[in-house]
């Protein structure tokens, strides 16, 4: 019997044709990283020329984090029935038109409006992004090139963040959404004409001359064609499978690690310019600070991939998440320079993103080629409640009069707590993969 395409995928050396689609993802994450967290670098500007406190900030904070929840649950089984490609090009689209407004916004009721919408396409294009590039990458390269492509997502906020800090010192708050609009339109051509549909969505949905078109991405790949597509069981729906007895206590744990943990992610990275800035630093020099936070989301994302090479992907997730809960407690000690802050934002950027993309490419094995989309779609959206409630609980723990040093403490508990799920995960997967080779 002749190969399926996805056996072709796995088995084959990847060709610059797939590379150059892996590349394209990772800079589709490394957008939405930097979109995201504009309005942290925007954040100090606008409570100066607004006169809003920390718990309405903490709320603006967090308008787009609601918006990708919503965006994902929703944008992430379209992925599974329109594609990837589609799916992403509406995003895209969606994104730069929700950014060029934010930079238009007078008021907190429209920044936050604003940010929602922008949010709803991030949250798709993380989804649709995330299973693309599971699908474009070797058996042997999945878990690092999905792994690259989380890591993106600092990459977009040092490379991005380090821009927006130089328009700060000439410019208004204004100036930071105003780029990360024109960043993400310059993507949409890109995409067009550069990413083809993945194959396995191809050979999954069967759409009107399915097979000419898989041949024509094969060619294009420099791989065999194939003759026929291999038979394919009918899928009931997304939620309904990914809630069955074989994958729900898999989809809810995860959606556990991930809530938890995010919230203590977004701690770090919605709160460092407004905590910089009221040491008395300025907004450029804040700034700064949540730039280090990502080179060092850089490094860690880069030695975990490498490391997946040599490692279990569970181990390395559980020592990242460890790593996160204690760098960040460190983080809320407070430091008496620049250089400090930015060291210690550093090392805490580098296991909680760490942590992030290791998830990312647990999301990538755990669910199956017709559930991808819509399974990570899933943990994200709900898991993105942590990622609201985080700058959120922040925001009223300051307005509380609670120190950094209390709140730190006790926003790193999401990362020992997901550390937990993880372990019960492993866990529970470890005893069904026993009981399936025992089985006669």
């Amino acid at each position: 019997m002749s190969q399926t395409p996805r056996q072709i995928l796995d088995q084959e050396p990847m060709g610059r044709f797939q590379i150059i689609a892996v590349t394209i993802c990772i800079c589709l994450y490394a957008i939405d990283g930097f979109d995201v967290l504009s309005i942290s670098f925007a954040a100090p500007g606008i409570a100066e020329e607004w006169g809003i406190n920390r718990a309405v900030l903490g709320i603006v904070l967090s308008m787009e984090l609601i918006g990708m929840a919503l965006g994902s649950i929703v944008i992430g089984p379209i992925a599974d029935r329109w594609g990837r490609r589609p799916t992403i090009l509406l995003c895209l689209v969606i994104v730069s038109l929700g950014m060029a407004a934010a930079s238009t916004a007078s008021s907190v009721p429209v920044l936050a409006a604003y940010r929602l919408g922008t949010g709803l396409g991030i949250g798709g294009m993380l989804a649709a992004t995330s299973a693309m590039t599971a699908e474009y990458a070797s058996a042997r390269f999945r878990q690092l090139s999905v792994i690259l492509m989380a890591g993106g997502y600092p990459v977009g906020v040092v490379i991005g963040g380090s821009v927006a800090s130089q328009l700060l010192v000439s410019y208004d708050w204004r100036a930071v959404f105003l780029f990360g609009a024109a960043a993400s339109a310059l993507f949409i051509p890109i995409v067009w004409l550069a990413l083809p549909e993945s194959i396995d969505h191809l050979s999954q949905k069967r759409p009107e001359n399915a097979l000419t078109r898989i041949n024509a991405i094969l060619k294009r790949m420099g791989h065999q064609q194939v003759s026929e597509l291999p038979n394919i069981e009918q899928p009931t729906a997304s939620l309904t499978r990914l809630l069955a007895p074989n994958l729900r206590k898999t989809t809810l744990l995860l959606i556990l690690a991930y809530f938890v943990h995010i919230m203590t992610f977004y701690f770090i990275l919605k709160w460092i310019p407004k905590v910089v800035a009221d040491m008395g630093f300025h907004p450029s020099e804040a700034g700064g600070v949540l730039v280090w936070a990502n080179v060092g989301g850089v490094l860690g994302s880069v030695l975990i991939g490498l490391l997946t090479q040599r490692f279990k992907l569970w181990s390395l997730l559980l020592g990242a998440l460890a790593g996160s809960a204690v760098c960040v407690v460190l983080f809320g000690q407070g430091q008496a320079d620049l250089v400090r802050l930015s060291i210690v934002a550093a090392a805490a950027g580098f296991f909680t993103n760490a942590a992030i993309v290791a998830m990312y490419a647990t999301f990538a094995d755990v669910f199956p080629t017709e559930l991808r989309a819509g399974g990570t779609g899933l943990v994200i959206g709900f898991g993105r409640g942590g990622a609201v409630l985080g700058p959120i609980v922040t925001g009223f723990l300051f307005q509380a009069e609670f120190g950094l040093s209390t709140v730190a403490a006790l926003m790193s508990l999401g990362s020992l707590i997901a550390a937990f799920a993880i372990f019960l995960l492993r866990s529970e997967i470890m005893r069904a993969t026993e009981r399936h080779h025992e089985a006669p």
